[in-house]
C-alpha cells in the first residue's frame, strides 16, 4: 500500500514535517495498521486528521453530516470534510507543511470520495501545501464506462470531469486531476506495488461491505432514485440486489417478470458487445450474471475485463419499462428523477430512456466523450 512505500522508501518526504492525513476506517496498511496509527509510530509529526463522508471512523450513514471533533486519544482536531464544509478551508490547513490523502476509493464518480480528492488538491494549491497521496488499488480497476458530467449537473456526486466509471486509482486520479484542472501543485504520490494482499475487506463506507458490492454498486446505485426498490443497503449483498419494497396489488410484478427482465438485459448487453442478442444461459462474457429472485434479481460481476456497469444499469431501467412501462417506474409515488440526473451528471440518459432509446443506442451517445478520456488518462 502507499503507506508502505511511503514509510519505506520516502520517509523523507515527511521528515520533520507537521502532517495531517485525509482517511477513514480502510486506511490501513499492508497488514492492516492503520495508517494514521503506523505514521505515529515511525515518528511523523501527525497534527491534524480529515474525515470524508462517512467520517474518519467510518461510521456515518449516507449523506449524513458529521461534526468536527478531537482525537481522543492524540488531542489533535478531526476536521470534518462533509459537514460545515467539504473542502478544507485555510484555517484547517494553517501550519501544515504537507497534506497525506489516503482514502480507499472505487472509481465511480458518484461515490464521494474522488470529489473530496479533488476539493484537498483545489485547496493545496490555493494553500501553496504540498499533497502526498498514498496510492491503493481499487475494486474497479481499469473499468471505464458511462457519460462525462455537464456544468449544469455539477455537483458532489458529479465534481470530476470523468465518465460515471473512470477506473483509476487515487494517485491516478490526483495526477490526472492537477493536469485536467491546470493546478500548480507540489504533489507526490508513494504507490501501491504488487498484489493486493489477501486479507478481510475493510468497507470504506457502511453499505460497501466486499468488494462484490463494490463491483457492482455503479450498475444498480441509479436505482436509489426509486425509492420503491430496494438496494439493500443494510444488507450483506449491498448493491447486488434489487428488490421491491412494497408487493400488492398496486403494482404489477410478478416472479416471472423478473426472469424476462434479465433474459432482456443480457440481451441488450450482448447486441453492444456485438454477440448475437438471443436468450441464453448468464455467462461471463457480458462480466455479469443475472439472477431472477421471487421479488427482484441478484447482479454478480463476473469479469471485469468485458464489465460494463452504467451500461448494465442502463439495461436494466430499459429492461423493466418493456416490461412495466416507463409511466409506472418513472411517475411512482416518490420516483426523484432529478436525483438520476444528478448520479448521471446529465438528463440525457433519462430522457432518452423515456422516450424509448435502446441502451446501445444511449452508450453510443456518450461513446465519443468515453474514448477521448480513455485516451487522455
Amino acid at each position: 500500500m502507499g503507506i508502505d512505500t511511503l514509510l519505506g522508501e520516502h520517509a523523507d518526504w515527511v521528515r520533520g514535517a507537521r502532517v495531517g492525513l485525509v482517511a477513514h476506517a480502510a486506511s490501513v496498511d499492508a497488514a492492516g495498521v492503520p495508517s494514521a496509527e503506523r505514521l505515529r509510530a515511525a515518528g511523523v509529526n501527525l497534527v491534524a486528521l480529515f474525515g470524508p463522508e462517512h467520517g474518519f471512523a467510518g461510521q456515518a450513514g449516507a449523506g449524513e453530516e458529521v461534526r468536527d471533533a478531537r482525537h481522543p486519544s492524540w488531542n489533535i482536531p478531526v476536521h470534518s470534510l462533509y459537514g460545515a464544509t467539504r473542502q478544507p478551508t485555510p484555517e484547517m490547513l494553517a501550519g501544515l507543511d504537507a497534506l497525506l490523502f489516503d482514502l480507499q476509493d472505487i472509481g465511480v464518480r458518484c461515490y464521494t470520495y474522488g470529489a473530496t480528492l479533488r476539493n484537498v488538491l483545489k485547496a493545496a494549491a490555493e494553500q501553496h501545501l504540498a499533497v502526498i497521496v498514498l496510492d491503493r488499488p481499487i475494486p474497479l480497476a481499469g473499468v471505464m464506462d458511462g457519460p462525462l458530467p455537464e456544468d449544469k449537473f455539477a455537483g458532489f456526486v458529479a465534481a470530476l470531469p470523468a465518465p460515471f466509471c473512470y477506473g483509476l486509482t487515487p494517485g491516478a486520479t490526483a495526477l490526472w486531476l492537477r493536469e485536467k484542472l491546470r493546478l500548480d501543485l507540489n504533489l507526490r504520490v508513494a504507490p501501491a506495488r504488487g498484489t493486493p494482499p489477501a486479507r478481510r475487506w475493510i468497507p470504506p463506507s457502511p453499505a460497501l461491505r466486499s468488494p462484490a458490492c463494490a463491483r457492482a454498486y455503479p450498475a444498480t446505485v441509479l436505482f436509489e432514485a426509486f425509492p420503491a426498490w430496494d438496494v439493500g443497503r443494510q444488507t450483506a449483498l449491498a448493491f447486488q440486489e434489487i428488490r421491491r419494497r412494497i408487493s400488492g396489488d398496486s403494482w404489477p410484478a410478478k416472479p416471472a417478470d423478473w426472469e424476462r427482465i434479465c433474459e432482456l438485459v443480457r440481451g441488450h448487453l450482448s447486441a453492444a458487445t456485438g454477440l448475437e442478442s438471443k436468450p441464453r444461459r448468464p455467462g461471463a462474457r457480458d462480466g455479469v450474471r443475472l439472477e431472477a429472485l421471487p421479488d427482484g434479481l441478484r447482479l454478480t460481476v463476473t469479469a471485469l475485463a468485458a464489465y460494463q456497469p452504467v451500461l448494465t444499469g442502463v439495461a436494466l431501467v430499459h429492461a423493466m419499462q418493456q416490461v412495466w412501462g416507463a409511466r409506472l417506474l418513472w411517475n411512482e409515488k416518490g420516483a426523484r428523477p432529478e436525483w438520476f440526473d444528478q448520479l448521471m451528471g446529465t438528463d440525457r440518459v433519462r430522457l432518452a430512456l423515456q422516450a424509448g432509446a435502446t441502451p446501445a443506442d444511449i452508450a453510443a451517445a456518450w461513446a465519443p466523450a468515453l474514448a477521448a478520456f480513455r485516451a487522455a488518462r
